[in-house]
């Protein structure tokens, strides 16, 4: 009796876990081999499932997790020819150097004084406008427009370095 809660709870709910399998892999052609495997997983335990309720957890998390298993098997096993494109953060991490030495150079060189002071104060210190305004004798709205000329600033330079570069 207990093999038919298993296969009835299988059964009545498998495309609510043929939908979460596909959720999580993408990959619809997968999909039968993965509820099958989660079935597989949970047949030699059939005899300790004694509710419908218990049955459907534990094929619902069956099925998550031969999902996942799915998935990181495809991640180790990717085509040589894919691989020179895969990228372990190294790269990225040098292009994020390269974008913060530049924005750098271009706050050190075009703006100007007041501009570096109000974008460190606003963006490193998180001060408020007013607080700003009122540490360097300015108007919150003239702070306001300082800020806005020097991020304008930064982006406009930014876009020609990397015009540049390409």
């Amino acid at each position: 009796m207990t093999e038919d809660i298993l296969t009835s709870t299988y059964i009545s709910l498998k495309e609510k876990f043929r939908w979460r399998a596909i959720r999580i892999l993408g990959n619809v052609g997968e999909v039968d081999d993965v509820l099958q495997d989660a079935f597989y997983r949970l047949w030699g335990k059939r005899y300790n499932i004694r509710t419908g309720g218990e049955a459907e957890a534990l094929l619902s998390t069956a099925v998550r997790n031969a999902s996942v298993d799915k998935l990181r098997k495809r991640r180790e096993m990717l085509p040589i020819e894919k691989a020179e494109g895969v990228d372990d953060g190294r790269q990225q991490a040098a292009d994020r150097k390269y974008q913060l030495e530049m924005v750098k150079k271009i706050v050190e060189s075009k703006l100007t004084e007041t501009q570096r002071l109000i974008l460190s104060r606003r963006e490193y210190d998180n001060m408020e406008y007013e607080e700003i305004a009122e540490e360097l004798g300015m108007q919150p709205a003239a702070v306001r427009m300082q800020l806005s000329r020097a991020r304008k600033t930064i982006l406009e330079c930014y876009k020609d370095y990397d015009k540049e570069r390409r």
